[in-house]
């Protein structure tokens, strides 16, 4: 591994995992080096679904950071993955979101690629006339786009560059895995999807999806409509390595809660037009009402009553990123079950009448810590380890996020 990428700033982070230094947020230095010591390190960047490429032929572009890639369903039924650059002058491959091909012409000059990204064919490799042309001994076996690797789990496709990166379960860690499993446990369908871009670091979005902290304090549909309160029952699952956690409510909150006596987001006597809205289908077997789920770096897995999405954290600068949504229903589904999960499917987004508040607050963060670089932010709710613990009233799981980022940036 190259050496720490900022000698100063590494010395300046402090001990333990309960410090975060704002600098992380705001340095090009940082995200040039995350770029290539996390995306394109020893981790596993979710890509899309399965669902997204079913046929021979099938296609779907995806991002590992900042780098565009494309991943294909071959000839042989098998899955492949490559960086959607054309080894002639770097132009996109693959342009649309997806489709269905044979092959790929670059745009650009013509070059051709199978759905392996092997370059098979140089329009006029030979010339015109016998004048011009690539050189003789031009191979074309040498020249093409990275390939990855690619592992799936429960229809979530996974790229990696590091052909030492671990077995993509062993990465997960088996607790999560399960939790993946229980919410994926047959074949989805895709049923809608857009794209939110948001004013803020991408690893702020991040640590903010494992905040289970914020969620019922934040979020005034939450608690007022009792889907989520510190008060259910529940916790955070974090995996050994930090690379992903799980936390879930279980039940519902009780009736008289003085816990949230005199805050914002206690109940306020407001109700719903339609509330039908809340119905609910307990479709897994269990009394978990919410679970959301991440892996490091950028992906995101939701159970919030029936409404199933997978988000993936997409950067495009230091402090803007993209949130790429994908709600899913299952295969089977009854049709008054999916008019169900289409309904729900309002609980989030960029007008989400829960998540709304996440698509801000995170620019929040990044504006009011903008001259604050060698300040810290404190994360000590629930101590001061990156564990499981049978709370949400911690930031065990933020702190998980940051012994991976940490380990993986070598800091």
């Amino acid at each position: 591994m190259d050496q720490p990428y900022r000698d100063t700033q590494v010395s300046l982070w402090p001990p333990g995992l309960t410090r975060v230094p704002y600098w992380v947020y705001q340095d090009r230095e940082t995200a040039q080096a995350e770029q290539r010591r996390i995306f394109e390190g020893p981790v596993w960047n979710y890509l899309c679904l399965e669902a997204d490429v079913p046929d021979t032929g099938d296609y779907r572009t995806s991002f590992i950071g900042a780098m565009p890639v494309v991943v294909a369903r071959d000839l042989d039924g098998t899955l492949a993955g490559f960086e959607n650059r054309c080894a002639h002058r770097g132009a996109l491959i693959c342009l649309d979101d997806g489709g269905s091909l044979k092959d790929s012409h670059c745009v650009y000059h013509a070059w051709r690629y199978d759905l392996r990204g092997n370059l098979k064919s140089i329009a006029f490799r030979h010339g015109v006339n016998g004048k011009g042309g690539m050189p003789a001994d031009f191979c074309m076996e040498a020249h093409g786009p990275r390939k990855l690797r690619l592992a799936t789990l429960c229809g979530l496709v996974f790229g990696t560059l590091d052909p030492a990166a671990p077995d993509l379960e062993a990465y997960i860690g088996p607790e999560i895995a399960a939790r993946v499993r229980r919410v994926l446990h047959k074949k989805v369908e895709v049923i809608g999807r857009f794209t939110q871009a948001l004013p803020n670091n991408w690893k702020l979005y991040m640590e903010n999806v494992r905040d289970t902290y914020h969620a019922s304090l934040l979020h005034l549909f939450f608690t007022t409509f009792r889907i989520t309160r510190l008060s259910s029952g529940g916790g955070v699952l974090v995996s050994e390595n930090g690379f992903a956690h799980a936390s879930a409510t279980i039940g519902s909150p009780p009736k008289h809660d003085p816990s949230y006596a005199g805050i914002r987001s206690d109940d306020q006597g407001f109700v719903l037009r339609d509330p039908s809205f809340m119905d609910a289908v307990n479709e897994f077997g269990d009394d978990i009402q919410l679970q959301i789920l991440s892996v490091f770096p950028g992906l995101v897995l939701q159970q919030i009553h029936n409404a199933i999405a997978v988000r993936q954290v997409i950067p495009t600068g230091v402090d803007t990123m993209d949130l790429h949504w994908t709600y899913l229903g299952f295969a089977d589904d009854p049709p008054e079950l999916r008019a169900m999960r289409l309904k729900q499917a309002n609980l989030v987004g960029p007008a989400g009448y829960v998540s709304m508040e996440d698509g801000a607050v995170g620019g929040f963060v990044q504006r009011g810590s903008a001259a604050a670089e060698q300040a810290d932010s404190v994360v000590e709710m629930g101590g001061v380890e990156a564990a499981s613990q049978d709370t949400r009233a911690t930031e065990a799981s933020v702190r998980g996020f940051w012994k991976a980022w940490r380990n993986t940036m070598g800091v």
